[in-house]
């Protein structure tokens, strides 16, 4: 007997809009369209009642204190640690340190590698790097002079993998390349990429702020050493994001910070650190935000993954689809099976007069070089509007989008 399943309903963002506050009010006497979430996501009432909820009723410091509020507070905190393991498909939750965000996260390892990186020692960046990942290794090019090297970005907005690969030599040390692009929405062939670098026996750390927030991850099968990602883009607070490392990592690296909660021992003689993940986490962490984003996590967990995706998918189609009917239109990044953002520049029309007159109809887009001045180079222009959608968009969105950036075009050329 062949058994009927019934169909899962398409995801509706109309209904879960109404989890977010902030998208009923008006901006310029016009609704709120928010397309910037690849900057940072809004918040739905679930992390921001988790917050308050900690402010409220059970914040206390974590990890040493014995009175019942401290003990609350540190399973709410070691639960949320649980959560982010299991969101990424990391092994052990151990193998999760919580930070400020990805920067913090990025910028802990490189002091860590940094500690064996000597003169000439090279590490392999892409030019389509968030300024988070390229600084940290410029300051090991500063301080121990280590060579940075380049993988280039082909003009459709993918990585040139014969380029990446030809790279590597006995000086390699390190790999540090981004998931998917917060400009391009490139989403990069992690496996292939960690597959090469290890072959090289070679570390890789791969950015996930963009990819966490879009794709369904696993990290103990894309293999990365490192993998991090940010909060705030998530649907969760600012201010707190995590590392994953594989394997033993944590255990071989030398702590990034020093003082409280990463200790086991003080002497005036010396110090024993304590047990990882604990001993990269320096000081009183954001607690009340460590919570928020596993609140974030599970809000996101319940929804249907697949359906989100192919609705962004969708906004994004009809973005691109409307824009290329626009007459002196260059999209940055055309790759299939991108993120959906979309990033242009027009003809005698700056990028930021673009937002700023956009804005005049509530529509809320990014224009800069988006923390990516060498992508910028790459493609000789200084700057780019950038539309991201996220779940809580809608397709009479994106045509207020369409609609607010011809009304600015027609007052700039």
């Amino acid at each position: 007997m062949t058994v009927m399943t019934k169909p899962q309903a398409a995801f509706d963002p109309h209904g879960v809009r109404s989890e977010f506050p902030i998208l009923s009010r008006e901006v310029n006497g016009r609704p709120l369209v928010y397309l910037d979430s690849a900057a940072s996501a809004q918040k739905p009432e679930a992390v921001i009642e988790a917050v308050a909820n900690v402010w409220r009723h059970s914040y206390a410091n974590v990890h040493r204190g014995l009175h019942t509020l401290a003990n609350e507070a540190t399973a709410a905190f070691e639960t949320a640690r649980g959560k982010v393991a299991a969101f990424l498909g990391a092994e052990r939750q151990e193998q999760i340190v919580l930070t400020k965000g990805a920067t913090e996260a990025i910028n802990l390892v490189a002091s860590a590698i940094g500690q064996e990186i000597g003169e000439g020692d090279e590490i392999i960046l892409s030019q389509m790097e968030h300024h988070s990942n390229i600084v940290p290794w410029h300051f090991l090019r500063e301080r121990k002079g280590a060579v940075i090297r380049w993988v280039p970005v082909l003009e459709d907005g993918s990585l040139d993998l014969e380029a990446y690969e030809a790279l590597f030599s006995e000086r390699t040390k390190f790999v540090s390349l981004v998931h998917m692009s917060n400009v391009l929405g490139t989403v990069n062939p992690a496996r292939r990429l960690v597959e090469i670098a290890h072959r090289n026996d070679v570390p890789i750390l791969l950015d996930g702020s963009q990819s966490a927030v879009h794709m369904r991850l696993d990290v103990s099968d894309i293999g990365a050493d490192f993998f991090v990602f940010t909060g705030h883009k998530l649907y969760g607070p600012n201010g707190v994001g995590a590392l994953y490392a594989s394997g033993d990592w944590l255990d071989r690296l030398a702590p990034y910070q020093g003082g409280g909660e990463m200790i086991a021992e003080v002497s005036e003689d010396g110090v024993v650190y304590a047990d990882v993940p604990h001993k990269f986490e320096a000081g009183t962490p954001a607690i009340a935000e460590v919570i928020g984003l596993g609140a974030a996590i599970d809000w996101l967990s319940g929804l249907d993954r697949a359906a989100v995706h192919a609705h962004e998918h969708a906004l994004l189609d009809r973005a691109t689809a409307a824009i290329s009917q626009l007459g002196g239109v260059r999209i940055l990044g055309t790759t299939q099976d991108k993120g959906a953002i979309l990033s242009f520049v027009m003809e005698n029309a700056h990028a930021h007069d673009l937002a700023q007159l956009m804005d005049k109809y509530g529509v809320a887009v990014r224009a800069g070089h988006h923390c990516a001045h060498p992508l910028m180079k790459r493609y000789g222009v200084a700057a780019t509007v950038r539309a991201s959608f996220a779940l809580y968009n809608t397709p009479e969105e994106v045509d207020a989008f369409i609609a607010a950036l011809n009304k600015a075009r027609s007052f700039l050329i």
